[in-house]
């Protein structure tokens, strides 16, 4: 069929059988299909024992379990919480051998053997830890959800200013001394996202005061 003699109806004819052959001519040059891959066998587990809230625990964990995950998922302690999951928040602050850290940025394979205190071991709901007292006092929490780790974190604090732990904000090395600008300097690392950090600082002021009594 030459150029003139191309029509409308017989051009669309075309086109419909040139559609249909596509797919099969992909078919025909698909390569034939190989055996399936084997499957990867997962991390090895590793035994980790530490002791959390005073009781020792014993649990077989995939190497790459984050702290924060054994604690949530495994020991179904949840007030510890996942917020950034990048050591950004602090909402998931712990202690650990008395210092507090991120536990979402750390392995829990890397604290066998060790001490680990949560929010659920600083008190009860009949006795409660003083900190969590001054923070129902003051307000100190709308939301709530960083209020876990603001508090294991204010417990540390008191800790660290009493040991004579100095921060960016001491004036004086040798004489470290409880400060509203202590306090916020060390507490910058928990953010509540609900700003109830003036009432926070007066929670954690309240507490040094029945401490020093």
């Amino acid at each position: 069929m030459t150029a003139d003699q191309w029509t409308r109806r017989s051009l669309l004819r075309g086109g419909a059988a040139v559609a249909t052959a596509v797919p099969l001519l992909g078919q025909a040059q698909a390569a034939p299909a190989g055996p399936a891959p084997a499957r990867q066998e997962g991390a090895p587990m590793n035994a980790v024992s530490f002791t959390v809230n005073g009781r020792e625990v014993h649990l077989q964990l995939d190497p790459r379990t984050t702290l924060l995950d054994a604690l949530r998922e495994h020991l179904h302690l949840t007030g510890t919480k996942k917020g950034c999951d990048h050591g950004q928040c602090g909402a998931c602050t712990v202690m650990v051998e008395g210092r507090r850290i991120n536990s979402c940025l750390t392995l829990a394979v890397m604290h066998d053997g060790e001490s680990v205190t949560t929010v659920e071991g600083l008190g009860t709901p009949e006795k409660l830890h003083p900190m969590q007292r001054a923070f129902i006092t003051h307000d100190g929490y709308q939301c709530g959800y960083c209020t876990p780790g603001q508090i294991c974190s204010a417990v540390a604090v008191l800790e660290e200013i009493e040991a004579g732990i100095p921060s960016h904000a001491t004036e004086d090395l040798d004489h470290v001394a409880f400060s509203d600008a202590e306090v916020r300097e060390r507490m910058s690392g928990n953010i509540c996202r609900c700003a109830a950090y003036p009432n926070i600082i007066a929670a954690i002021r309240e507490c040094a005061g029945e401490k020093q009594a």
